[in-house]
């Protein structure tokens, strides 16, 4: 169905009124925007250095910030706090998370959408873009080169808003994603989570499309800020209704989906708005719904095809306040996830391993089709924005374990019902960090063995041994099983988690 004759009912029907307003109060939403403007107006311009070292101890005591205090913390300008700020969120990402980083790919599925946004290369108004929405061979085909080939265990699915990848595609592309197996040189590589970042639908639907069995359920407000989301998304389109959107994990938890990813597109309107507004609405989702967000992203705006921000744009965000963008997060919501994409350079994300980011993509590609079909990735014109990291999920590994980070492959929370406020729980009292290191290592061998480089491998193994040897000083209960299954990975066995 081309882009221009989707019938008005369709995106009519798409929203459910009372599934905004049954969510609300006084008939007022959760972002207010006057007050965060005030706030930040307000704030200490010049914060005393104890009012800013009370907050990061508030912080390493794993207790959620208060927008006042995020305020004072986006007025920092003196050095020598940025640095201690910046000591204090490593702190307490190693302090949750340990030395891990998760990694992912991005598989974009198709770039219909019946949308208008601004700054979009999949806009329906775009006319030069080349539209496709991937058949059922062709996500196996794509399937089998990312967890056969490259060896990836997660991935993020994309889609577009439109008939053509309406809910009933969704679910029938996951299953198509998780049936696949790819024969290794040591059993088969698959897919073992698929996060799923797609428009906000309805209950009914998404209560589909957690049957279908997913992980974290993303969608990003891409800017809070009222004024400059109508500007951006015409009201005749399905994402221009603000509250619709605004509500979309209320619904996806009244669902039963309770790993949930918010996050803003930084450079649409003014940053600090953007920063004090998720603060706000990982705080609501914990007030209303007891769970706050399981991730949240932070990508950045770039260039896309036949869009409206240019170079002059005023509030493109530069690369210090992009740190410090990261560093507050950490230090305002310590147990979330943190998610940085390709779309940063190289440098800016070994950058953030030391910020408190915990998960990143790597040999990504976001052409549709793009992963069996290298030239097809090359093509501008069927990619969202431009990549800044190009790596290879190898590459990126080994220069992680150079580092000393070790790249974690596990999947096996949401298997084992650490979801939702259990994992959160988990989080804040670090106990879930045991599991994790236990798990890390175990995936790491995993895949080290079966996709590594000769170069990675000689990085890993040793890092390996390090990490076995911490778990022999510090997790002691463990140490029998994790001996165990250890030596069943290494003798060819796959998926083994604790």
């Amino acid at each position: 169905m081309p882009i221009e004759t989707v019938p008005g009912a369709w995106v009519n029907k798409r929203i459910k009124e009372d599934e905004i307003t049954k969510y609300m109060e006084h008939g007022r939403d959760f972002i207010p925007d006057d007050e965060i403007a005030f706030k930040i107006k307000n704030a200490p311009k010049d914060p005393a250095p104890q009012q800013v070292r009370d907050i990061l101890k508030k912080s390493m005591a794993i207790k959620d910030l208060t927008p006042d205090e995020v305020a004072i913390l986006i007025n920092v300008k003196d050095k020598s706090l940025l640095e201690e700020m910046r000591d204090t969120a490593f702190k307490i990402k190693v302090k949750i998370y340990d030395n891990r980083i998760v990694t992912f790919a991005p598989f974009y599925l198709g770039n219909f959408c019946v949308n208008s946004c601004a700054y979009c290369g999949f806009s329906k108004d775009n006319a030069t873009a080349k539209r496709k929405v991937l058949n059922e061979q062709e996500i196996r085909k794509e399937v089998e080169v990312l967890a056969g080939k490259i060896g990836h265990k997660r991935l993020i699915v994309v889609y577009g808003e439109h008939p053509k990848n309406d809910v009933d595609y969704i679910v029938e592309s996951l299953k198509t994603i998780y049936a696949v197996k790819v024969k290794t040189k040591n059993g088969h590589g698959s897919i073992r989570r698929v996060n799923v970042n797609a428009p906000a639908f309805s209950v009914d639907d998404l209560k589909k499309i957690n049957e279908a069995g997913i992980g974290t359920y993303q969608v990003f407000q891409e800017t809070y800020h009222k004024e400059t989301y109508a500007r951006m998304h015409p009201v005749s389109t399905l994402k221009g209704n603000y509250r619709w959107r605004l509500y979309c994990m209320h619904r996806a938890m009244e669902a039963g989906i309770d790993d949930v990813g918010i996050g803003a597109l930084f450079g649409l309107y003014d940053w600090r708005f953007e920063l004090m507004a998720l603060i706000y609405h990982t705080q609501e989702l914990e007030k209303k719904l007891g769970v706050g967000a399981h991730t949240i992203s932070f990508p950045r705006l770039v260039p896309a095809l036949n869009s409206v921000i240019t170079p002059d744009w005023p509030y493109l965000v530069n690369d210090e306040d992009f740190k410090k963008i990261m560093m507050i997060i950490r230090l305002a919501v310590p147990y979330t996830g943190m998610i940085i994409t390709a779309r940063e350079k190289a440098s800016i994300r070994d950058e953030a391993l030391m910020l408190g980011v915990t998960q990143m993509d790597a040999s990504s590609r976001i052409a549709i089709g793009g992963y069996s079909d290298v030239v097809t990735a090359q093509e501008k014109n069927k990619q969202q924005f431009i990549l800044g990291d190009t790596r290879s999920l190898d590459e990126l590994i080994r220069d992680f374990a150079q580092k000393g980070i070790i790249t974690s492959f596990c999947t096996a929370g949401y298997r084992c019902g650490r979801t939702g406020k259990c994992i959160m729980d988990l989080l804040r009292s670090g106990a879930e960090g045991k599991f994790c290191k236990l798990n890390a290592v175990l995936t790491f061998q995993e895949w080290l063995d079966d996709f590594g480089s000769e170069d990675t491998r000689r990085m890993g193994l040793p890092l390996i041994e390090k990490e076995i040897a911490e778990i022999k000083a510090k997790n002691p209960k463990a140490l029998d099983m994790f001996l165990q299954y250890h030596a069943r990975i290494k003798k060819g066995e796959r998926d083994l988690y604790l």
